[in-house]
């Protein structure tokens, strides 16, 4: 099954206001892995960054004014999340901004049908506990120092890993995921890794029967 795991920067808080987006980052999963899919923009919003937003990203308006429009990159944007659900924390205001930008240009809105809002699974598992990315990235030792700033890119990949453990079952299991480049993904104690796949060789399982042959009398596996 393939997801979507998205997040927005904008000018400010609220649409009621003018506030526009001004980058949109998309992760692809597969069965929960994440391919190499990604969609990613700076957009110009058309108008200026609030001090408070740019304390947050760092996108000046200088740095902005360069970027396509949103206009300019929405149908390829419907198209990368056509059919899939899209994971969003606090999926209220990025769902809010997408939906007043495809209403500014004539295009119709995002279902909320189609949306898993990890603020809202956060909130259920861990009542009275803190639920923002950064809080849930301690609670499963994932690392974010790279997070200075909220970009786009940067959160989706973090959400990506506290989703995956938002949805793991409660006891430690040891779960293993093949895909086709031979990787496993493994989740423990609800911590998520990637790991390579090294398949012996026919030498090498040979080898290992010789060494059972000699060394132990009886063999118990």
């Amino acid at each position: 099954m393939k997801e979507i795991v998205l997040d927005t920067e904008t000018t400010g808080l609220s649409v009621r206001d003018g506030h526009r987006i001004v980058e949109i980052g998309c992760i692809e999963l597969d069965n929960l892995i994440p391919t190499k899919n990604i969609f990613h923009f700076y957009l110009n919003p058309e108008r200026k960054v609030s001090e408070k937003a740019f304390e947050v990203h760092g996108y000046s308006d200088e740095f902005l004014a360069t970027k396509q429009k949103f206009a300019d990159i929405a149908d390829d944007f419907i198209d990368f999340i056509k059919d899939k659900k899209i994971i969003i924390h606090n999926a209220e205001f990025d769902i809010g901004h997408l939906n007043n930008e495809l209403t500014l240009i004539g295009k119709p809105k995002i279902s909320t049908a189609n949306v898993i809002d990890t603020l809202e699974l956060a909130r259920n598992k861990f009542p009275g506990s803190g639920i923002s990315l950064d809080a849930l990235c301690k609670r499963f030792r994932i690392d974010n120092s790279r997070r200075e700033k909220h970009t786009a890119l940067i959160d989706c990949d973090l959400l990506a890993k506290v989703y995956i453990n938002l949805i793991d079952q409660k006891e430690p299991t040891l779960n293993l995921v093949e895909n086709s480049e031979n990787n496993i993904s493994l989740s423990q104690g609800g911590v998520e890794y990637y790991k390579k796949v090294i398949k012996p060789t026919e030498q090498e399982l040979l080898n290992h029967k010789e060494f059972l042959k000699k060394n132990l009398k009886k063999n118990f596996f």
